[in-house]
């Protein structure tokens, strides 16, 4: 499926982090983020259907409390928080924290504070 180009699309994210391999695996592991090495040699990645694309970003700071908060959807988010811990990540906000609202926010390897979504079965 081809990706979709519009005006206003978020489309490219650079995450903070203190060790991009291990960033890197993090999301593969957690996500099933594809990862790639770029021209340039950066290491990026892009999400499970193609539609946005980032790297990781050595020397800035962590988002290590809630300011700008991406959230990633995931099918389930009770599943994803183990995935969370099983690959050294941690827990910052549990789920039923923002209920109706299936949520949780984790922190990554770096620190950065990023929210777990869940749509609703109808």
């Amino acid at each position: 499926m081809p990706a979709t180009y519009a005006n206003g699309k978020i489309c490219y994210i650079e995450i903070p982090a203190n060790d991009i391999q291990r960033s890197a695996e993090f999301y593969k592991e957690v996500f099933g983020w594809s990862i790639r090495q770029r021209g340039d040699g950066n290491t990026a990645f892009d999400d499970t259907i193609g539609e946005v694309s980032g790297t990781w970003i050595l020397g800035r700071p962590a988002a290590t409390e809630p300011g700008l908060l991406i959230y990633i959807m995931v099918d389930s988010v009770e599943k994803t928080v183990a995935a969370v811990i099983a690959n050294g990540g941690e827990i910052a906000q549990p789920i039923g924290a923002d209920a109706p609202e299936i949520t949780a926010r984790f922190r990554d390897p770096a620190g950065n504070i990023i929210g777990l979504y869940q749509q609703p079965s109808h």
